[in-house]
Formats: C-alpha cells, sequence, structure tokens
C-alpha cells in the first residue's frame, strides 16, 4: 500500500512539474515571453497584407472571389529554440447576390495557407525577411531554407 501512495505522489510531482515548464509552442507573436514578439511580427504581417493587396486585383481577386481579404497570419514557434513550428495564413472572400424578392444569396469561403518552411526555420529568419525591402519583396522573398515564396504557396492555395 506504502509503495502505491509513493507511485500516487511521484505521479502528481511529475505532473506538476510540467505543468510548471510551460508550453513547448507559443504564437509568435509571444516569443520570447508572453506579448515580447507582438510588435515586430505584427510589422511583418502588415507588409506581407500590403504586397498581397497590391497584387491581388491582378491576381487572386480576379477569380471567384473579388473581395478577397488576408485575415490572419499565424505561426507557432519552439519556445527552447526559436524554431517556427508552421505558419498559416488566413483568408476570406464572398459573392452577394440581390435576388428579385430582396433576398440575399451570399457564396463565401475561406482559406488557411500552410507558408512552407524549411525544418529548423527560425523565427529571427522569417522576420528579417519580411522586414527586408518593400511590401512586395515580403512577398516575393524565397523563404528560408527554400525556392518557394509566401506568393508561390498562396498561389497553390487560393
Amino acid at each position: 500500500m506504502r509503495a502505491h501512495v509513493r507511485q500516487g505522489l511521484a505521479c502528481a510531482l511529475l505532473l506538476a512539474g510540467t505543468a510548471q515548464a510551460g508550453p513547448l509552442y507559443v504564437d509568435a507573436r509571444d516569443y520570447p515571453a508572453p506579448g515580447a514578439g507582438h510588435a515586430r511580427f505584427v510589422a511583418a504581417e502588415r507588409r506581407l497584407e500590403r504586397g498581397f493587396d497590391n497584387i491581388c486585383g491582378d491576381t487572386f481577386c480576379e477569380g471567384e472571389y473579388y473581395n478577397l481579404r488576408a485575415m490572419r497570419l499565424r505561426c507557432s514557434v519552439h519556445q527552447a529554440s526559436g524554431a517556427v513550428g508552421s505558419c498559416v495564413w488566413t483568408f476570406a472572400g464572398s459573392q452577394t447576390w440581390v435576388r428579385q424578392t430582396g433576398k440575399i444569396d451570399v457564396d463565401h469561403a475561406m482559406y488557411a495557407c500552410k507558408l512552407p518552411l524549411a525544418a529548423g526555420t527560425s523565427l529571427e529568419q522569417l522576420l528579417q525577411l519580411w522586414e527586408a525591402g518593400s511590401p512586395d519583396d515580403a512577398l516575393d522573398a524565397s523563404l528560408p531554407g527554400s525556392t518557394v515564396s509566401a506568393y508561390e504557396a498562396l498561389t497553390d492555395c487560393l
């Protein structure tokens, strides 16, 4: 019976230590500490959005959803190493029609576009890439360790 109690206590201590260790991955806005990367990441996201807006009318927005909008870019970062786990950029668009009856029909779509990052890409590498040059450069630059740009990833997704 005492061995059973000791095992239970050891298990509880192990779980308590795991809970205090913190999350394995965090949002890029919360790397290296909660809120510490927010301003820099949002600035990089805005540069990508401006690049998207600059080319949307001639590319992605000529199709079914003329009002396609970038919604949010999210990247996960390994807390201990600073390596990016993955990045997903979401988009939404719609079409609407007014019927003679007064009813409005809506056709809408949402997209979640994964950016193809090489294993071990650091958040610092990614942010430096997106901060360099013009917003169009951010969208067109090859992602670290890759020959594919964010633009090309969107072409495959949207």
